[in-house]
């Protein structure tokens, strides 16, 4: 891998380093519309784009009882109106666990369709739990629904007595309330669902883009269907580990801020920036960011939101949601601004202003909970993670390694993790950032690993979560779209700057 990238430097931002690859099979070409499907208008609360089409697709709440109680998913879908060229459909697999398909096609919809030139329907679902799907609930209480709390920020002296009471608290209300239904938000689950999606679509094979936790679907439904898999792209993937899955994934985020912190430093102590400079230079903005944590910590901010205060936690959460794109870094630096203001109103970002509806906070928690069985560890076990990560990772305080409601799971696992492998057709394109702060590079090699030759990497030397069509480089850009359009890999894994 390193020989590869070395290799190819000299090629970095040329097209011809992407191009010059292997051409795939392609799906065959099914019909446009779809029998098993009544297309009609969307929700507008989605707002979807023009032309934008969603239905309604039945599947079984339990597949060992097939014709049992059934789940509604929504569908969407962005049709091809050039027959000419159109080969099949292009499934768009969102991440989360938690996140919309539905928005996400409104949202890349009409800049996917410019890229594809109608080669491709694009069709999205929201995953059962999401959107508007069926949903499940656990009945929490409004203070253990909002995301410093979902995500188990130790105290600010690295406590955690609170994350062990919410933990438990959190994983009885959901056995208590849960039911079937949120027993059954799983990724096999929703590879199932995929593949009766297909099945309703009419189409012999799917190509995917797939983002975040979506590869890890993607690559779970490859190997459970490797004939119906077309080109498939993996954008932003993490270590499919069968022993660990999210625990592992969670676990990254320490390493993975850290890989993405000195663009933010940079970027917030840039002489462009004027008076929203925070720092001089680069190694100064880590501390400052860090002593405002812990005096917000030591004395909370009023904020625009009535009775919502800033903490260091909820500082440090704002950080890490803001570096998933450089967009993000002008909102960040005005919150750091404004708290450092005596006379300033700090305004939280939309996330940190509220609590997750509770059907939200479910699938946030229901899905890696019921994936894998999470380790029954002492309290003191979890203490000691927590001290020797926020000493190695203070931007993340701990909170990567602490105790979850999977730790007091009940019922454990619903089905054995899938193993990802290098068996099964070549027809993988993976794309990663060099620096992202989610899914990190050196998490993401475990799926490189796991594919072997039946994939090829795009390595992007740039920051950020999410690569194709979001962070404006036309390499990878290119890469993608050549792999989707006209079925060309690059012969190796290569880099773009």
């Amino acid at each position: 891998m390193t020989a590869n990238l070395a290799r190819n430097a000299s090629l970095l931002g040329l097209s011809v380093a992407i191009v010059a690859g292997l051409g795939l099979a392609g799906g065959g070409v099914a019909p446009a519309s779809a029998a098993g499907l009544d297309w009609g208008v969307c929700d507008p609360a989605v707002k979807p784009l023009p032309g934008q089409q969603c239905a309604k697709l039945s599947v079984p709440l339990d597949y060992a009882d097939p014709d049992g109680e059934q789940v509604q998913l929504a569908v969407s879908r962005i049709a091809s109106t050039h027959p000419d060229v159109r080969r099949g459909t292009l499934m768009v697999i969102p991440g989360g666990p938690g996140s919309s398909g539905v928005q996400r096609l409104a949202q890349k919809g009409a800049a996917l369709a410019r890229e594809m030139g109608g080669a491709y329907d694009l069709v999205a679902f929201d995953p059962r739990g999401v959107g508007g799907s069926d949903k499940a609930r656990c009945g929490l209480a409004e203070a253990d629904r909002w995301m410093v709390t979902l995500r188990s920020w130790p105290g600010a002296d690295g406590t955690i007595d609170d994350n062990v009471a919410r933990s438990k608290r959190t994983a009885e209300a959901c056995a208590r309330n849960g039911g079937a239904m949120l027993r059954g938000l799983t990724t096999a689950n929703q590879v199932r669902d995929l593949d009766r999606l297909r099945q309703a679509l009419g189409e012999r094979k799917l190509s995917a883009w797939a983002v975040s936790y979506g590869t890890y679907v993607a690559a779970s439904y490859a190997e459970k269907f490797p004939g119906r898999t077309d080109r498939w792209v993996l954008d932003s993937s993490n270590d499919p580990d069968p022993k660990r899955v999210a625990r592992g994934w969670l676990e990254g985020m320490s390493r993975g801020v850290e890989d993405r912190f000195p663009d933010f430093a940079a970027w917030a102590s840039h002489p462009d920036r004027g008076e929203g400079r925070l720092a001089q230079r680069p190694q100064e903005v880590r501390p400052l960011v860090l002593d405002l944590a812990a005096r917000l910590d030591r004395e909370p901010r009023p904020t625009s939101t009535s009775g919502v205060a800033l903490t260091g936690t909820m500082l440090l959460q704002a950080l890490q949601q803001a570096l998933y794109s450089d967009a993000a870094f002008p909102g960040f630096a005005r919150l750091v601004t404004s708290a450092l203001d005596p006379e300033g109103e700090p305004v939280l970002p939309p996330e940190l202003a509220g609590a997750m509806p509770d059907d939200a906070a479910a699938i946030t928690v229901g899905v890696i909970c019921n994936d894998v069985d999470w380790p029954r560890q002492s309290v003191r076990t979890f203490e000691r993670a927590v001290d020797a990560d926020r000493a190695l990772h203070p931007l993340t305080g701990g909170m990567p390694v602490n105790v979850t409601p999977c730790a007091y799971w009940k019922g454990g696992a619903v089905e054995k993790p899938v193993r990802i492998t290098d068996r099964g057709p070549s027809n993988f394109l993976m794309i990663q950032n060099l620096r992202d702060p989610s899914t990190p590079y050196s998490k993401g090699m475990g799926m490189r690993r796991a594919l072997g030759e039946r994939a090829r990497l795009v390595s992007v030397d740039r920051g950020g979560h999410g690569v194709y069509l979001g962070n404006g480089n036309a390499c990878g850009d290119l890469a993608v779209t050549r792999f989707l359009v006209d079925g060309v890999r690059p012969d190796e894994d290569v880099l773009c700057r």
